[in-house]
């Protein structure tokens, strides 16, 4: 074995690789997330498409 092992650098990639898989995760989980929530907004009525209910305006 010509080197000592770098325990130090070995831990340091691992931690930057977890790091990397959770970030990967987060984003997906984000854009799941706006996915969603696009849909739903197309789902719902638009501000414009409903009919004004004049029962809550004040005269």
């Amino acid at each position: 074995m010509p080197f000592k092992p770098n325990y130090n650098q070995q831990r340091s990639e691992r931690n930057r690789a977890k790091e990397q898989k959770k970030q990967e995760k987060l984003q997906k989980r984000e854009e799941e997330t706006a996915r969603r929530k696009a849909t739903q907004e197309g789902d719902a009525p638009q501000d414009g498409d409903a009919p004004p209910n004049d029962a809550t305006e004040p005269s």
